[in-house]
């Protein structure tokens, strides 16, 4: 179930992020995976290598301000840091046990869509429901034309 669970959440962060226009999305995401890679540090769980994590964190996040390839990379990361504190029995949440094996799931669902360049996946939504003519529709634009005209 937590793998179910991990990539529905991966899944509705990319979804809900894709709300914000671009190019805020991009910023808002190199944002949110500069913050995930400082997660760990109240911890602790690997001494110093935990601000040594967390520094290339923070220069991906930086150079995913203008790329999504980094903003990925950094998610991959993260993925690679929540599998090494899951199995050395330091998860991410002290009292989850398996919040580190779920953010190591959940994350490369994210790096995915960050790779791909972070596109919107409410648009095609917007564009399959939208009331707009189909294309071809031209009977319909010419009669809205001629009303519009009578009307002018």
């Amino acid at each position: 179930m937590i793998v179910v669970t991990a990539v529905l959440i991966g899944v509705l962060y990319a979804f809900v992020s894709s709300f914000v226009p671009e190019p805020n999305r991009r910023r808002f995401n190199a944002v949110m995976v500069g913050g995930a890679g400082a997660a760990y540090l109240s911890g602790g769980g690997f001494g110093p290598w935990e601000f040594a994590f967390a520094i290339v964190a923070t220069y991906c996040a930086y150079r995913g301000l203008e790329s999504w390839t980094f903003i990925g990379i950094a998610w991959l990361l993260h993925t690679a840091w929540d599998a090494a504190h899951h199995l050395y029995g330091n998860p991410i949440i002290p009292f989850c046990e398996h919040s580190s094996l779920g953010c190591a799931i959940c994350d490369p669902v994210i790096a995915v869509w960050c790779l791909a360049g972070g596109p919107s996946l409410v648009e095609p939504l917007r564009q399959r429901f939208s009331r707009s003519r189909p294309a071809g529709d031209h009977h319909h634009a010419a009669l809205n034309a001629r009303c519009d005209l009578a009307d002018g």
